[in-house]
C-alpha cells in the first residue's frame, strides 16, 4: 500500500508536469496543498467519481483557482472521467484543463474559480442551500440532504474584501458545515506576504463568530486529521490554518518564483528526486491509482444514499417529487398558468406604479407557487422591494426561511447568489440600487459565464431618483451591464413589463437576468390583447402607424415620455411607431422577420433613455440620433432633474421634428 507522502506526491508531480508541458501555471500551491488534498479526498470527501451531480455529494470549491492542477490531479487521480490526455494539453485550446477551474467545462468542477475570494463567497451560499433545503426535506432519520461544502483558500483569498464580506455573513448564520483550509504559506506573487498583509487571520475570523484551528502543520497528515474532525463537530464554521510551504520540494520551495511560472525542466528533474519520485511525466504506478480510486466506494456511498431516498419516497411521496423536481431545476406544472394570470391582472388593474414596487408584488404573487425562490436585499429590503407577506429571514436559529439579509455585501451577496445557484434546489434573487451594481460586477460577470439562473434587482434606475444626488444616480450603469455576455437586461415601463420581465428571468435556465426598476411611480401603458404576449419578445411596437416617418425606441420610464411625443407628433401628420424596449438581449435572439417588422429598415429612428447613449448607437443609422445622459446627475427633485437633462416632451419633439425633415429632405440633382 502506497505511503500518504506517496499519494500526495502524486498530485505534486502531475501538477509540475502539466505546468512545465504548457509553459504556463502556477505550481506552488497545488505542492503546497497536496498533502491537506490527500487527506481530505480519501478521508472524508463524500463524493462519487461515476456520477459528479449526485445531489448529496459534498461539495469542494478551489477559491485559490489558479492551483487548479491540484483539482485536476485529484479528479483524474480518484477516477473522475477526465483523461490523462487532458492533463497533458493543460491550458490549451479546447481541453477540458483550462487555465482556472471552469463550471461546465471539467466535469466535478463545482464552481468557475479564479478571481480570488470568490470560491469562498460561492461556498458560503452554497452551505446557506444546504441547510435551508435540509429544513425543508430532511424528516428525522431520512435526511436525504446532509454534506458538508470545503474550501481551500490562500493569501489572496484573505487580501480580497469579498473575502471578508461572505466571511463574516457565514459567521453571522453560523453555518457550521462550511469548512475551510486556508494555506498559510506566507506567500503571494510579490513575494512574503507579511509586508502587506500583516493581519492577524485566525483573530479576524475568530471576531467573526468562526471555529478557528491555528497553526496546523499542512505536511503533517496526523494533525491534518485532527483538525478536520474538530471541524465535523463544530456547530461553526471552521477555519484552518495550514502552516505549507509553497513549491513543497521544488529547489526553491517557499519562494514566489514557485508561485505563477513553470518550475523548468532542471527543477522538476530536481525536485522528483527530493520527493523521491521516480517516475516518467505524466506517469501513475498502477498501485498508487488504485489507492487514488475513489470511484467503488463513492458508488456505495450514493448507493447507500439512494436506499434511503427510497425509503423516503414510500413515506412522503410528495415531499420526494418536490425535492426532485427542485434539483433538476424544473418549474412546477402550473407555473406558467400562474404566471400568465398574473401578467393579465396587472394589464387589467391598470395601476400606476413604481416598477420597484411593480416587482414586489410580482415576487409575492410568483413566491406562491415557487417555493425555491430565496434572496435578499444588500440592507435595503423596503427601497428594494425585495420584502413580501410570506417573507421569513433566515437566521442562526431559523434556517426553514426564504429570505436572507445581506447586509451591505454587495459583493458577497452576488457570489453567494451564484453558489446558491450552483447547488441547486433554489431560484436566487439579490438586490440593490444600479449604481451599486459596480460593487458586484464580477460575481455577476461570473453568472453570466456559468450560465446561472439568477434574478439581479437593481432599482433607483436613473436621475429619476432625485435628491441623493450624483453618487447614487446610475448614468453608465445599464449599458455596462448590456455589454456582459449572456446577461439579460430588462428595464420595464410599467408593471406589466415588469411581471413579464420577472416570468422571462424565472424561465432562464442557461443565463442570469437584471431587472432595472424605478423608483417614482410610472404609468400604466394601455395595450390591445395582442400587444401583451409579444413583450415577452424584449421589443414590441406599442404604437404602430401606416407609412410612419420615424420610429421612437424607448425603455423604463422614458416610454411614458414617448408615448406624449409620439402622440403629438401623429396629431401633426407625422406618423409615427412607439417601440417599447425591454430587453434588447431578448429582441436580438428574435427572428429577423420579426426585427424587421418592429424596426422598418428604412425609417429613421429616436432612441430615448435617461442613460449613456453610447451601446444605442447600433440601433440608429446616420438619420438618428439618441436622447440620453453623457454627463454626471445633480441633486433635486427627479421631475426637475429630467427637464434640467433635457427630457421633456418640448424638447425631444423639437429632435423629433429635425429627423424627419433630414430625412425626408429633397436630395438635389
Amino acid at each position: 500500500m502506497p505511503s500518504r507522502k506517496q499519494l500526495a506526491n502524486a498530485i505534486r508531480a502531475l501538477s509540475m508536469d502539466a505546468v512545465q508541458k504548457a509553459r504556463s501555471g502556477h505550481p506552488g500551491m497545488p505542492m503546497g496543498m497536496a498533502d491537506i488534498a490527500e487527506v481530505l479526498w480519501n478521508d472524508y470527501l463524500k463524493h462519487n467519481p461515476n456520477d459528479s451531480t449526485w445531489y448529496d455529494r459534498d461539495r469542494f470549491i478551489l477559491s485559490n483557482g489558479h492551483g487548479c492542477m491540484l483539482h485536476y490531479a485529484l479528479l483524474y487521480l480518484s477516477g473522475y472521467p477526465l483523461k490523462l490526455e487532458e492533463l497533458i494539453h493543460f491550458r490549451q485550446l479546447g481541453s477540458a484543463t483550462p487555465g482556472h477551474p471552469e463550471f461546465g467545462i471539467t466535469t466535478g468542477v463545482e464552481a468557475t474559480t479564479g478571481p480570488l475570494g470568490q470560491g469562498l463567497a460561492n461556498a458560503v451560499g452554497m452551505a446557506i442551500a444546504e441547510r435551508t433545503m435540509a429544513q425543508h426535506f430532511n424528516r428525522g432519520a431520512l435526511d436525504i440532504v446532509n454534506h458538508h461544502t470545503y474550501v481551500f483558500a490562500g493569501d489572496g483569498c484573505m487580501m480580497e474584501g469579498i473575502s471578508h464580506e461572505a466571511a463574516s455573513l457565514a459567521g453571522t448564520l453560523q453555518l457550521g458545515k462550511l469548512i475551510v483550509f486556508y494555506d498559510d504559506n506566507g506567500i503571494s506573487i510579490d513575494g512574503q506576504v507579511k509586508r502587506w498583509f500583516n493581519d492577524d487571520t485566525p483573530k479576524r475570523f475568530a471576531a467573526y463568530g468562526w471555529q478557528v484551528i491555528p497553526e496546523i502543520d499542512g505536511h503533517n497528515s496526523d494533525a491534518i486529521r485532527a483538525a478536520i474532525e474538530a471541524a465535523l463537530a463544530s456547530p461553526q464554521p471552521s477555519l484552518l490554518c495550514c502552516q505549507t510551504i509553497i513549491g513543497y520540494g521544488a529547489p526553491k520551495q517557499g519562494d514566489e518564483a514557485v508561485h505563477g511560472a513553470p518550475l523548468g525542466d532542471e527543477a522538476v528533474a530536481q525536485a522528483r528526486q527530493k520527493l523521491d519520485w521516480h517516475h516518467p511525466p505524466f506517469d501513475i504506478p498502477s498501485e498508487i491509482r488504485n489507492a487514488w480510486d475513489a470511484r467503488e466506494r463513492g458508488s456505495l456511498k450514493q448507493s447507500q444514499w439512494l436506499q434511503k431516498l427510497e425509503t423516503y419516497q414510500l413515506e412522503h411521496p410528495e415531499l420526494a417529487s418536490e425535492f426532485y423536481r427542485r434539483m433538476r431545476g424544473e418549474l412546477p406544472d402550473n407555473w406558467h398558468t400562474h404566471a400568465q394570470q398574473w401578467i393579465e391582472q396587472s394589464d387589467q388593474q391598470e395601476k400606476a406604479l413604481a416598477t420597484r414596487e411593480a416587482s414586489r408584488q410580482t415576487l409575492a404573487s410568483y413566491s406562491e407557487c415557487l417555493p425555491e425562490l430565496i434572496g435578499g436585499s444588500a440592507d435595503l429590503a423596503g427601497s428594494n422591494g425585495t420584502l413580501w407577506e410570506g417573507s421569513q429571514a433566515i437566521t442562526s436559529k431559523q434556517h426553514n426561511g426564504n429570505y436572507i439579509y445581506f447586509g451591505v455585501r454587495e459583493f458577497a451577496m452576488s457570489a453567494i447568489a451564484n453558489g446558491i445557484s450552483l447547488h441547486g434546489g433554489f431560484i436566487p434573487f439579490v438586490a440593490t440600487f444600479l449604481v451599486f451594481s459596480d460593487y458586484a460586477r464580477n460575481a455577476l460577470r461570473l453568472a453570466a459565464m456559468m450560465e446561472r439562473r439568477i434574478v439581479f434587482i437593481y432599482t433607483h434606475d436613473s436621475i429619476g431618483l432625485g435628491e441623493d444626488g450624483p453618487t447614487h444616480q446610475p448614468i453608465e450603469h445599464l449599458n455596462s451591464l448590456r455589454l456582459i455576455p449572456n446577461l439579460d437586461v430588462w428595464r420595464p415601463c410599467d408593471s406589466v413589463e415588469t411581471a413579464v420581465a420577472w416570468q422571462a428571468a424565472l424561465e432562464a435556465e442557461d443565463h442570469p437576468s437584471a431587472l432595472v426598476l424605478s423608483r417614482q411611480t410610472l404609468a400604466h401603458c394601455k395595450r390591445t390583447h395582442t400587444q401583451l404576449p409579444l413583450i415577452a419578445n424584449g421589443a414590441y411596437l406599442l404604437h404602430e402607424t401606416p407609412s410612419p416617418v420615424l420610429t421612437i425606441i424607448a425603455t423604463g420610464s422614458e416610454v411614458a415620455l414617448a408615448m406624449q411625443v409620439c402622440a403629438q407628433l401623429n396629431d401633426n401628420n407625422h406618423p409615427s411607431n412607439l417601440v417599447s424596449m425591454p430587453c434588447a438581449e431578448v429582441f436580438g435572439r428574435q427572428p429577423q422577420s420579426y426585427r424587421d417588422k418592429v424596426l422598418l429598415p428604412d425609417v429613421p429612428r429616436l432612441v430615448i433613455e435617461a442613460g449613456n447613449r453610447d451601446w444605442w448607437y447600433r440601433y440608429v443609422d446616420t438619420h438618428g440620433t439618441v436622447i440620453g445622459i453623457d454627463s454626471y446627475g445633480a441633486s433635486a427633485p427627479g421631475k426637475d432633474l429630467f427637464e434640467h437633462f433635457g427630457f421633456s416632451v418640448e424638447k425631444i419633439y423639437a429632435t423629433a421634428l429635425t429627423i424627419i425633415g433630414q430625412h425626408h429632405a429633397p436630395t438635389l440633382s
